[in-house]
């Protein structure tokens, strides 16, 4: 008989979801539960944004300050670093207090970061800078990802979770468009500042949209039972020790499948643009343009998510992957512009439709109370493993050369090409298997489960007493008839 992770790999016929109800659960949205949705998804734009301004800038950054490329890449290095201090800090604040206020502060203080990245003159302040700007960065894709998803009826958060990632994919479009347009005109600073903007919108879309019905409801049976805010936390500090002493070895598989994941997506993005430019003899404008097309496959992860509701998360993330290895070679190998722009394109659909199940995969598979802080640690945690991406490709092609001929001469150029076909092919086989032996919780209410503070809120099966309340409209509508 085949191992149960294997017998499982496609979940049960009644956890899938029915194309009916589909439909239906769509129009029983209210408007709250859309505008919750869209906050998250924007703040996650925003953190694309923030991020990729630098890997969109590398040539530019090195002529200011005086560096070779692999220096630059040590910026991106250290934001993924201290991202998981931010992932703790702001998972917590969330999972204790709510969604709304931690993500808010969170969203400002990027703000604040990205701005003053724009008016560093020397390269330690930049690096100083992006270092303590990872930990702002750190906490968004928890407290976003949880936002979005525990508001949405359960039959719509296969397709929420695909759409909620690939706010990832539009923010590196985004400002890919802006490199391409104001930075052009403008400098390297222009698209911090931007940015900055962008972040500060943001913040002011979240301060207005009402918090989580989840927190609404736990709040205000806490307040009934006479609970102050020493006790809450007090009990928050016990059921968490509780949920890690129970589920440590959930919290090592989780890091280890988001480690590969961020290999993935590092691998075939951060230095994609440089290796146009140097290894293809692209202007910055065509590296540009290229990196757009390629980031036009956002669909693919509302394509796969919406799959995985049917079909299952595990598999649908199997079925991307295998995609990613058979387009590597139509990635790297081409010398025009529009093979390399197709082979971008084909590949950034299966690295953004496996992306596309991860949002809803890691918050069926989290302990129910902790539905920030679980993803958001173990997802950069993993970014901080895979932090070195952009340094493992620029070193390991500066020490293996290829010729190419420029202005009519033969140059010896870094040999981006082969190095990064290989770092994808290990990573994409290292996912599938990873992902095959894992845990798969499709279909879960964890919107019915007790909060982190709340008695017993550590237990996977302490379901919140009126579980059935699961809309902003219901919570509001019976404190005003009480």
């Amino acid at each position: 008989m085949a191992p149960k992770f294997l017998r499982e790999l496609i979940p049960r016929r009644e956890k899938r979801a029915a194309s009916g109800s589909v439909v239906v659960a769509f129009k029983s949205l209210s408007w709250v539960q859309w505008v919750q949705f869209w906050s998250g998804w924007l703040a996650w734009t925003c953190d694309a944004i923030d991020f990729f301004a630098v890997s969109l800038t590398v040539n530019l950054l090195a002529k200011q300050f005086n560096q070779s490329t692999t220096s630059i890449t040590t910026a991106i290095t250290l934001t993924l670093l201290f991202r998981p201090a931010g992932a703790i800090i702001f998972g917590i604040l969330s999972d204790r207090f709510g969604r709304k206020w931690p993500l808010v502060f969170n969203l400002l203080l990027c703000c604040v970061f990205e701005l003053a990245t724009g008016f560093v003159n020397t390269f330690p302040q930049f690096l100083g800078v992006r270092a303590i700007f990872g930990i702002a960065m750190g906490g968004i894709w928890g407290l976003s990802s949880a936002s979005a998803l525990e508001n949405l009826p359960v039959e719509l958060r296969g397709i929420g979770s695909g759409v909620l990632q690939e706010g990832y994919a539009v923010g590196y479009l985004l400002a890919a468009v802006i490199n391409l347009t104001l930075v052009a005109q403008h400098g390297w600073r222009a698209l911090f500042w931007t940015a900055s903007g962008i972040s500060f919108f943001a913040a002011v879309i979240r301060m207005v949209v009402p918090e989580s019905a989840f927190f609404l409801r736990a709040k205000e049976q806490e307040r009934e039972r006479g609970t102050n805010t020493s006790q809450k936390t007090k009990t928050f500090i016990k059921e968490t020790k509780a949920m890690l002493k129970r589920h440590w070895l959930l919290c090592i598989y989780a890091v280890l499948l988001m480690t590969g994941f961020n290999f993935l997506s590092h691998g075939s993005q951060d230095l994609y643009p440089t290796f146009l430019e140097d290894s293809k003899s692209f202007s910055t404008h065509d590296a540009t343009v290229a990196t757009i097309i390629g980031n036009l496959s956002y669909s693919g992860g509302a394509i796969a998510g919406t799959v995985s509701q049917y079909i299952g998360r595990r598999l649908t993330i199997v079925i991307f992957i295998l995609l990613v290895g058979a387009f590597i070679p139509l990635w790297v190998l081409p010398t025009s512009f529009s093979a390399l722009s197709a082979g971008a394109f084909c590949i950034q659909v299966g690295v953004q439709g496996a992306w596309g199940v991860i949002p809803i995969q890691l918050a069926e598979m989290s302990p129910p109370a902790f539905r920030a802080t679980f993803p958001g640690v173990a997802y950069q945690i993993g970014n901080m493993i895979s932090a070195a991406s952009a340094q493992i490709e620029a070193t390991g092609a500066a020490n293996l050369k290829t010729t190419v001929i420029k202005n009519g001469v033969p140059t010896s150029e870094p040999n981006y090409a082969t190095v990064q076909a290989i770092f994808i092919g290990v990573v994409s086989a290292f996912v599938v298997i990873i992902t095959i032996i894992g845990p798969e919780n499709h279909g879960s209410h964890f919107e019915n489960h007790k909060t982190a503070f709340e008695e017993g809120g550590g237990r996977d099966d302490a379901v919140a007493d009126n579980a059935s309340q699961t809309s902003y409209r219901e919570v509001n509508s019976e404190k005003n008839s009480a």
